[in-house]
């Protein structure tokens, strides 16, 4: 039971039809919101070897103890309403958690226990328990599963918006009496897991069932042996639509992608000579979109795709936005074999693609498209993305429109935040927070900034439990672990909020934390980080993280393990899981629930609402507030207000066009901005060259006076550079072409990121608590000038053991992969 005396908070992984296929160069983006791509929480558990800090771990109190009360009333209303769980007599040594519905306060707890010996087959059990109350009781249904052990990679799939579906995934392999099956077992459940109906697979799945995004009915499956299944009555029945898939999707409608060998076979080297097909019809006709194909994904409204046309010639990426009918080159620089590419965000507008630069660096340049998807230009220089932990920083700050915050590298290779407001027009370093100290990293104390971590500092298993959060429905509000210098150092961080998008910073709590957002905004949670360390409090905010108050919770032992709340912060529940150490090869899990209902029991009236100009940094200034063409004007809940906005709250909102500047504006194709200037100069080596690109099989001759439109700005007016795209009578093939010969372009790799923070907003989120073994190792930054010793033992550990299938950035057959 050697795998029982760690716990290890692992994944939080939201379920949706975008992120099921583990087998993708192209896993599909979800459309903005995220991650997201609505945000994407991960939970983690902090290294068993940790840095040391300046301040003490146990008397982190922060400036908010003495200003901010504990009234007696708030105490005994929170006691009142605190419910604990204890799952007895139940050996499991991971619970995976599944809201189904939205407001329903319904949850699917799956335990799971292993025995260590993989050639045991019959040495895995699973329980299974449901609430109806967020938590606060759970009832033991596990009867319903026949014995069958469920899953725990993929066991639960929760259907998408208010369907009720739930499909248990069984592992008839582990089944005690098991002698060899036909294909798996799935129980299938239309009322929320109250009932389950088992079906007999005729395959074996692979991976995750993948639902339609607006039919719930509808169910894409992958089988262990390369077949692509369809079920159109929520998987009652199933027909296997084509044999030897390699790659597939959901498309609009009815459509289907998927990719397979032309000859009918299965070969794990056959990327390249892929074809990528089409059926609109699940599965009775098919076409073909293209040949010779090395992977494919589809993202917001774009369809993409790598192509070899000739074994001995660079591969190439086409991109097609009417779903395959059509294809174009991304007209991109030149990249050499060792480099690849990766989309990091792709909505119906625009897309947001990494090139990495070359010789292994671990960095490389933002590109950000037009509205086809093929022309680039420069957004970034020196964005981090690390080859050894295919980890990126790139982060959706999903409560205001074109946010997003990452890091990149200096010259020493040390880590810097830099923040866009205009989705990737302009990049900023974060300001530093008025009540926070610059670090002895900071040369230039009263310049020094603010540096956020984010998923590379996990990867390395720094002491951060959670990446930067934001929520659509909470406008403004961003909580994130940072620290203050001339870059992100490997000191212990603190929690920092920002209420305004990202301009304004507050150091909010000092020491790592747990946190959750819950009552649209209206209430912030925290959660002390002390791993393998018993707790007792819960830190709560009203007015976005500026005034804290300490709630006991127990005066038992628990070691917590995470931080959950129903998705989509509208809940005013919160569940702390953890466990109590029975003995040495015993422990117990448990649940703390804590309603806030009883907290903040009025709800909110006109009167607690204020009117409030995002973006806004200049008062009285006919361009305050403009971003992307127009400005936008909230109703937000007043700080001072103590209410309850409701699971009923709607984000209200006023939009206003502005004139259009040069802020309207992104360098077009062969231009790029110098410094914190607005105007955009033309590359060295484009310079005086007419530019000739090839789109759908027509030649277009591009000129321009340096500057097209953000994709989606709505500015009308003012500065309107001139800018055309002359279609010829010349027919030509999708090559990047200009008067001077071409420039030989090698291998293009390419790879699609997964973050957390833009996803679709679904109802169904799993999470995964494990425990866990200290891991391997990989650090390759530092991360400030403090750092001494970049072998200390355990720094990086866990980059992979720690972290299951689902979490990899790059796919098991993915281009990076291959760059040992």
């Amino acid at each position: 039971m050697a795998a029982k005396l760690t716990v290890f908070l692992l994944i939080a992984l939201f379920v949706c039809p975008l992120c099921c296929d583990h087998r993708r160069d192209f896993p599909e983006l979800p459309a903005h919101r995220f991650e997201v791509f609505q945000q994407q929480a991960t939970f983690r558990g902090a290294s068993r070897y940790r840095r040391e800090a300046p301040h003490s771990r146990s008397a982190q109190q922060g400036d908010w103890s003495s200003s901010c009360g504990s009234a007696a009333s708030a105490q005994t209303s929170l006691k009142n309403n605190t419910h604990n769980y204890t799952f007895e007599d139940d050996d499991g040594s991971t619970v995976t958690l599944a809201w189904v519905g939205d407001g329903t306060g319904i949850i699917l707890a799956l335990t799971t226990f292993n025995l260590p010996l993989s050639w045991l087959f019959f040495g895995g059990t699973s329980r299974l328990y449901r609430s109806e109350d967020y938590g606060k009781t759970f009832a033991d249904v596990s009867r319903l599963l026949n014995s069958y052990y469920i899953r725990k990679e993929f066991g639960i799939n929760v259907g998408p918006d208010h369907s009720k579906k739930v499909i248990l995934t069984g592992d008839v392999s582990k089944r005690i009496g098991h002698s060899g099956s036909p294909g798996g077992i799935i129980f299938r459940s239309s009322d929320s897991g109250e009932t389950f109906y088992s079906v007999q697979l005729p395959f074996h799945p692979a991976q995750p069932m993948l639902y339609h995004s607006t039919n719930s009915d509808c169910l894409l499956a992958y089988s262990t042996d390369h077949h692509l299944w369809l079920s159109q009555n929520f998987g009652k029945r199933w027909i296997k639509i084509h044999q030897f898939v390699y790659t597939f999707s959901w498309g609009p409608g009815n459509t289907i992608f998927f990719s397979t060998h032309p000859n009918g076979f299965y070969d794990t080297n056959a990327r390249g000579v892929l074809e990528l097909k089409k059926t609109t019809d699940f599965g009775i006709t098919f076409r073909t979109l293209l040949t010779k194909v090395y992977s494919f994904g589809f993202a917001g409204r774009f369809l993409f795709a790598s192509v070899i046309s000739n074994q001995t010639l660079p591969r190439s990426v086409y991109v097609s936005a009417d779903q395959g009918d059509s294809w174009n080159k991304a007209q991109l620089p030149p990249v050499s074999h060792e480099q690849f590419y990766s989309i990091l965000a792709a909505d119906n507008e625009m897309i947001f693609m990494h090139v990495d630069e070359p010789g292994n660096t671990g960095f490389g340049t933002i590109y950000t498209s037009d509205d086809r998807g093929t022309l680039f230009s420069k957004s970034l220089e020196r964005h981090l993305f690390s080859d050894t932990s295919g980890a990126t920083d790139f982060t959706n700050v999903t409560s205001l429109r074109g946010v997003y915050i990452t890091n990149v590298l200096d010259k020493d290779n040390n880590i810097q935040s830099v923040i866009t407001f205009d989705n990737g027009g302009e990049w900023k370093p974060l300001k530093k927070p008025d009540n926070s100290h610059c670090d002895a990293t900071a040369k230039n104390s009263p310049t020094c900034n603010l540096h956020i971590h984010a998923a590379y500092s996990i990867s390395q298993t720094l002491d951060v439990p959670m990446p930067p959060l934001s929520a659509p429905n909470a406008i403004g509000l961003i909580l994130a672990h940072g620290s203050v210098g001339d870059a992100i150092s490997t000191m212990i961080p603190d929690v920092y909020v920002s209420d305004d998008g990202g301009y304004i910073w507050t150091k909010a709590l000092t020491g790592p934390h747990y946190y959750a957002i819950l009552d649209s905004g209206g209430l912030i949670v925290a959660v002390e980080s002390h791993p393998d360390k018993a707790i007792h409090s819960i830190k709560y905010s009203t007015d976005e993280g500026q005034c804290w108050t300490n709630y006991n919770f127990t005066n038992e032992t628990f070691i917590f393990v995470g931080l959950v709340s129903e998705p989509g912060t509208k809940s005013m529940n919160v569940s702390l899981w953890g466990y109590r150490q029975e003995s040495y090869y015993s422990t117990t899990w448990l649940s703390i629930t804590i309603d806030f209902e009883e907290l903040l029991t009025r709800d909110c009236e006109e009167k607690d609402y204020v009117r409030w100009l995002a973006h806004s940094t200049e008062v009285d200034v006919k361009t305050d507030g403009c971003i992307l063409g127009y400005r936008e004007t909230f109703q937000r809940l007043a700080k001072a207000s103590v209410c309850r906005n409701g699971r009923d709250y709607v984000v209200s909102k006023e939009q206003n066009l502005c004139p259009c500047t040069l802020g309207d504006y992104m360098c077009d194709f062969g231009y790029y901005r110098v410094g914190n200037s607005d105007e955009c100069v033309e590359q060295p080596d484009l310079a005086d060259r007419v530019l000739e690109f090839c789109l759908q099989g027509k030649e277009e001759l591009l000129k321009t006076q340096g500057y097209r439109k953000v994709p989606g700005d709505k500015c009308e007016g003012g500065f309107m550079p001139n800018r055309s795209e002359q279609i010829t009578d010349m027919r030509c093939e999708h090559i990047l072409s200009l008067k001077d010969p071409i420039p030989k372009i090698t291998i293009v790799i390419i790879v699609i990121s997964v973050l957390a923070a833009s996803v679709l907003m679904i109802t169904g989120i799993v999470l995964i608590f494990k425990k866990y073994v200290c891991g391997g190792r990989a650090l390759v930054y530092r991360y400030s000038v403090l750092q001494t010793n970049t072998d200390e033992v355990c720094i990086a550990d866990n980059l992979d053991s720690s972290r299951s299938n689902t979490e990899r950035v790059y796919h098991d057959d993915s281009d990076v992969d291959l760059l040992e």
